[in-house]
């Protein structure tokens, strides 16, 4: 089915309003798709424009993919430090930290797979803008979960590690399930992991 357009690119539109319904209908069609597949055609044609114009306005393809890297990265990063807090890691700190992360997403929940993006160009500049806001994210993670080790008595850096990879796909998990249940609020969704944590706590031994 061939994507409607819509009058949002019509004359008298303002150049801000318009850069940013192209930098929405973009990160729909990355977040959606992936670099790779993703259409310029197609985010063209959701906002009622020209590919000429989304040349003119954002460059390359990977001009735009950058520009709309960039908001959700810092996005996430904010609420990641948010959730974290100033006075160290405690055990509140995991679902303050998904709660910020839902939040964050919420209107916009493809976004996430907008900075993970496995299909993007090697050696380009989008794969490096990318790799940098990933770094900035697992170094918080490390500093996080190595917090949260040391207060139960475990300095062991390996015991951190380990945390680190399965505290980073944990949250990719839950967050591809809340894209696919639309229907669950970040509210609701912050009290699910409260629960889901609670039974893994229970069955600990």
């Amino acid at each position: 089915m061939a994507t409607p357009r819509s009058k949002a690119g019509t004359k008298g539109v303002p150049r801000r309003d318009r850069e940013q319904q192209i930098l929405a209908a973009a990160t729909q069609e990355f977040g959606t798709h992936g670099y790779a597949a993703a259409s310029l055609a197609a985010i063209a044609a959701r906002v009622g424009v020209t590919k000429t114009l989304l040349h003119q306005y954002f460059g390359t393809k990977e001009d735009l993919y950058v520009a709309c890297l960039a908001p959700v990265g810092d996005r996430l990063l904010a609420a990641i430090r948010t959730g974290m807090g100033h006075q160290g890691t405690g055990p509140g700190t995991p679902l303050r930290v998904l709660r910020g992360i839902f939040d964050a997403l919420e209107g916009q929940r493809e976004a996430w797979f907008v900075l993970y993006d496995t299909t993007l160009p090697a050696g380009g500049e989008a794969a490096r803008r990318a790799a940098a806001y990933w770094s900035a994210i697992d170094a918080l993670a490390a500093g996080g979960t190595a917090d949260l080790l040391r207060a139960t008595g475990s300095a062991d850096p390996l015991d951190a590690d380990a945390l680190k990879y399965v505290w980073r796909d944990l949250v990719a998990t839950l967050v591809r399930w809340w894209v696919k249940h639309p229907e669950e609020s970040p509210e609701a969704m912050a009290a699910r992991c409260a629960r889901l944590f609670a039974a893994a706590a229970a069955l600990t031994p």
